[in-house]
């Protein structure tokens, strides 16, 4: 397909704030895996049929929940495509949660892309990090298919999981500053 027949995508509107419940239940939808969206620059088909060019600014991260606004307007809601993952669970029976903290720490240490759940981790497969996790007193490690959400990092690009100061979220934060010295 020639580029003059690709819609361009470059606006990215984070988790859709701010548009309508409606809009979004009406805007095509386009299923990614975690590789593609966190590539700034990609060409992919939605569930309307059109052939999309994605040029976001570099080191964007898409989000299941994002919705990309086209250039004759239209709206694109991003999912989190299904894909080969590693569930990492804590023994029911013998496990505690430190065991999933000891297992975040390695992964860690291990600069791989961990999704962070209250009762699991999540990592794309790898036959050393499985063995070594198994290894592990008291974890589980499961093969599974599920969409991925790796945590974005303290400084990564993009809009990862953030903490808003300036946002209602059920509970309240007193005025605050972060001290800090420059040499």
């Amino acid at each position: 397909m020639s580029a003059a027949a690709l819609l361009q995508v470059a606006r990215l509107i984070p988790q859709g704030q701010g548009l309508a419940p409606v809009l979004l239940r009406r805007a095509a939808c386009l299923s990614l895996d975690w590789d593609t969206r966190q590539k700034s620059r990609f060409q992919a088909e939605d569930s309307s049929g059109r052939v999309l060019g994605v040029f976001l600014p570099r080191g964007t991260q898409l989000r299941g929940g994002d919705v990309l606004l086209a250039e004759d307007g239209s709206l694109i809601r991003v999912e989190a495509a299904p894909q080969a993952l590693l569930r990492i669970s804590a023994c029911a029976e013998h496990g505690s949660p430190f065991d999933l903290t000891r297992a975040a720490y390695h992964l860690g240490n291990r600069h791989v892309p961990i999704e962070l759940q209250p009762g699991y981790l999540q990592i794309e497969p790898d036959h050393v990090l499985a063995e070594m996790l198994r290894a592990q007193p008291h974890l589980q490690v499961q093969a599974l298919d599920a969409p991925f959400e790796p945590e974005g990092g303290a400084y990564a690009a993009g809009h990862g999981h953030s903490h808003d100061h300036g946002q209602d979220h059920g509970h309240a934060h007193p005025p605050h500053h972060h001290h800090h010295a420059h040499p």
